[in-house]
């Protein structure tokens, strides 16, 4: 448990350093993650039956030139691409807010450092570089929050588009 311990405590004094906006970017992150889990696992386990069922849908009506079978297949697709698609714009916005908060964090820490410089008389210049560094680890969190979002979210669109186009691709008139 002396690795539990210590990883605890370096993510605590780093939660410190950065202030509460940290915090904030952390629970975004985590929810971040739980959607893009949450879409993974979709297209590993749930998305075979949706398509299943579209696809045998499709397949047991007897008439599929007609206009009227061409607005059913039309249906089938829109309502798995709104399996497909869910939650992906959540995602691509909690991507776009990491940076933001992270830009809120260097704000308040600028803030701060304004604050001491005023006080202080702008002298002490290990108090400043206190608030610079306090200032300058929410830009980073958030960058590097919204990276890993930015890949996943790319991998999760990419999946979603293939998974549509297969299914287009799979409901034919054609026979």
């Amino acid at each position: 448990m002396y690795w539990f311990d210590s990883a605890y405590e370096a993510v605590a004094r780093f939660m410190d350093m950065g202030g509460n906006v940290l915090w904030l970017i952390a629970i975004l992150l985590f929810f971040m993650w739980m959607l893009i889990f949450e879409r993974v696992w979709y297209f590993k386990a749930g998305w075979k039956n949706d398509a299943a069922h579209a696809i045998s849908t499709w397949e047991g009506r007897s008439e599929r030139r007609s206009w009227e079978a061409h607005q059913i297949r039309e249906k089938l697709i829109s309502e798995a691409r709104q399996k497909i698609n869910q939650y992906l714009p959540v995602i691509k916005t909690m991507v776009a807010l990491c940076p933001l908060l992270g830009l809120l964090g260097t704000v308040t820490g600028m803030i701060e450092v304004f604050n001491i410089m005023a006080v202080t008389g702008g002298g002490d210049a290990k108090s400043m570089a206190g608030g610079v560094s306090r200032a300058t680890i929410p830009t980073m969190a958030g960058m590097v929050a919204a990276l890993s979002g930015v890949f996943a979210n790319t991998y999760v669109t990419r999946v979603a588009t293939r998974e549509s186009e297969f299914l287009v691709d799979n409901l034919t008139t054609d026979h």
